[in-house]
């Protein structure tokens, strides 16, 4: 069987799939949980792997369900991806009303194609013409949020590092797949649309406390220090700073007060913030958090408090991959028309695939069928089609020019790959951050 026969046959079996797996998408939408607490996604999921005959492990990394597809012969692991989280959004007509929680990202649809993929070559009997494996992985906590919440988990013992796919690659759970791939929603693209060739930010997260002296505020401010003016300088001296940041690394620095006090009458002795440092290149987000750090201290020094300022892993800088990128662009091009693939970029957004980017040859790509902004209310799917079919057939064509004919083109790849770090250098990289 040559390739484009199984293309089409897979192509087949996807859209005898296709209220299953639109289904699949919508629910994921209906029932959006945060990261590391996708408990519902993942056991829905593992449901849908077991009715088609998908092996599958679960409860990696807490929520991860790895669903495993055989070759019929030797030869590499092809990961396709989906992460299984969602936003916070409290204002989106699909959020759910406790939490906050809505799918302002697109993940429903990651997921919904990363199984139909799956699906599809499994039941058009493909994968025995092919050599290698097929790990369809539904993956957590993507999105860097609930920071105290995944520092209370760390504290457990749960998890080492915040994000989902660097916690995969601490417990060994990527060790086994030598590529991947994943289809992201694009921002305000109703119609048939592939961005790809992109590079994106990484960051470091920081948790920042300033500590002033509590005393009444009518009667005796100035036995108090204030750590809500602390703060306010301290973001003066940062924006003193941007102008210091280099265009070309993109650096973007940005955070929240998550407490600004506990009463008007009394003077602020307790202030917390939440913020990003992003950049382009390693060197030049450590560049910046140092400057940050400076900014920070120095604002405490200037009104006698304290700051305790803790910085976190989180995620590197995108790599840009070309040779799976070109082949799974082609496939989007077979289905929806050269004439609707662009170019992206870099991006000044961060995802952890950057962090595999570093190990392996990784592929982010964003198709069309959304409309809205990212992690908005507005946010929604425009096309089914185009959100959860197009995606699917575009990454299972993919996987067979890569595992057919003795898996010569995956083969190839991998040995022109040089891979930016090893996995120990790449965990020592993260351990380091501080």
């Amino acid at each position: 069987m040559d390739r484009s026969e199984m293309k089409r046959r897979v192509c087949d079996a996807i859209d005898s799939h296709r209220d299953v797996i639109i289904a699949l998408g919508r629910t994921i939408r209906d029932n959006p949980e945060l990261g590391f607490k996708e408990h519902k996604t993942a056991a829905t999921v593992a449901k849908i792997f077991a009715a088609h005959g998908i092996p599958c492990q679960e409860k990696l990394a807490i929520t991860g369900v790895k669903g495993i597809l055989m070759g019929g012969a030797a030869g590499p692991t092809v990961g396709i991806l989906g992460e299984l989280d969602s936003l916070l959004c409290a204002d989106s007509p699909f959020g759910d009303k406790t939490t906050g929680a809505a799918h302002t990202c697109g993940h429903n649809a990651q997921i919904a194609t990363c199984v139909g993929a799956g699906m599809g070559l499994k039941s058009s009997g493909v994968m025995e013409q092919l050599a290698g494996r097929v790990a369809c992985f539904a993956v957590p906590a993507e999105e860097f949020v609930e920071i105290e919440y995944r520092l209370d988990l760390k504290r457990q013992g749960k998890i080492e590092f915040l994000g989902g796919k660097a916690e995969l690659v601490r417990l060994g759970h990527m060790d086994d797949i030598q590529m991947a791939m994943l289809v992201h929603a694009a921002a305000v693209s109703p119609g048939p649309k592939l961005l790809h060739g992109s590079t994106s930010n990484g960051f470091v997260a920081k948790m920042i406390r300033f500590k002033g002296k509590a005393s009444h505020a009518g009667v005796a401010p100035e036995q108090g220090i204030n750590a809500l003016n602390i703060m306010a300088l301290a973001i003066m001296n940062i924006n003193a700073q941007r102008e210091t940041f280099r265009d070309e690394d993109t650096i973007r620095v940005h955070q929240i007060v998550t407490r600004g006090g506990d009463l008007v009458n009394i003077v602020p002795d307790d202030v917390r913030m939440e913020m990003f440092v992003r950049g382009k290149t390693v060197e030049a987000i450590q560049d910046a958090n140092r400057k940050i750090n400076r900014a920070l201290e120095a604002a405490a020094m200037a009104l006698d408090g304290e700051v305790e300022i803790q910085t976190l892993p989180g995620y590197l800088p995108r790599i840009n991959e070309t040779a799976v990128t070109g082949l799974l662009a082609g496939n989007f091009a077979a289905l929806i028309g050269q004439d609707r693939l662009e170019i992206e970029g870099h991006i000044t957004g961060s995802s952890d695939t950057g962090d595999l980017s570093h190990l392996m040859p990784m592929v982010e790509v964003k198709s069309g069928g959304f409309h809205g902004g990212l992690h908005t209310a507005a946010y929604g799917v425009a096309d089914e089609e185009q959100a959860y079919i197009v995606p699917a057939k575009a990454m299972a064509m993919t996987v067979v020019d890569l595992l057919a004919d003795h898996a010569t083109v995956a083969n190839r790849i991998l040995a022109d790959f040089k891979p930016k770090m090893s996995k120990p250098e790449y965990l020592a990289c993260l351990r380091e951050i501080k």
